[in-house]
């Protein structure tokens, strides 16, 4: 394993645990996607149904249910532990739009038209998209806590290192996954104008990141 895999596992982990903190601290979701945290659920899901058939290490076998532990207990305190704090009403993506074309790509596009892959291939996708939720969430009200931005920043980083890990193996190993590295160039330029404004508001102190309000 290289230092940007690692660096990118450990960012995705901490954003996921940013989160939470967030949540159980503040005993309130207000300001977060609920719909963004199922489809990273069912992200996780369907990528790690191999758990318990295909062992390739003890980290990567950890890191799975961590990361299925974590993205659960995420929508359980959404949904169920302080749903009263759920902004459902700024919470209104149709996430349809999403995982109607997500899986019928899924379908055309695979190593093999196996149920794992097609589901392998749906969550990767369903990855690239699942924070659009969040970010038409905070576009629609116009700011989030700094908490909430922390989050994102390091859900992007883990994206961009992941890049980084993709270029590196290409170069070491003559390893090239064209639906991951596709699906994480797509998912890394939604964060782009996140992280200019992450860097010119957040980090110079302001307590909330204030967005253009929509049209």
């Amino acid at each position: 394993m290289n230092i940007f895999r690692l660096a990118g596992d450990v960012s995705h982990l901490v954003a996921i645990i940013i989160l939470l903190l967030k949540i159980w601290r503040s005993k309130s979701c207000a300001g977060i996607s609920g719909k963004s945290q199922v489809l990273f659920a069912i992200v996780f899901t369907t990528r790690y149904l191999d758990l318990f058939t295909v062992y390739i290490s003890a980290y990567n076998t950890v890191m799975k249910v961590v990361f299925l532990a974590l993205s659960y207990a995420t929508v359980y305190l959404i949904y169920m532990r302080f749903r009263n704090t759920y902004d459902s009403e700024n919470d209104t993506f149709r996430v349809e739009f999403l995982l109607v074309p997500v899986t019928g790509l899924s379908f055309l596009e695979n190593y093999a038209f196996t149920p794992m892959e097609i589901l392998w291939t749906f969550s990767i996708f369903l990855e690239a998209v699942a924070i659009m939720p969040q970010l038409f969430m905070i576009t629609k009200t116009g700011e989030a806590e700094s908490i909430t931005t922390h989050y994102l920043f390091f859900l992007g980083l883990y994206r961009a290192l992941y890049i980084a890990n993709w270029v590196w193996r290409y170069h070491t190993e003559g390893f090239f996954d064209q639906i991951a590295v596709v699906s994480g160039v797509v998912q890394t330029i939604f964060y782009c104008d996140f992280f200019y404004l992450y860097v010119t508001k957040v980090l110079r102190g302001r307590g909330k990141m204030t967005l253009p309000m929509p049209v």
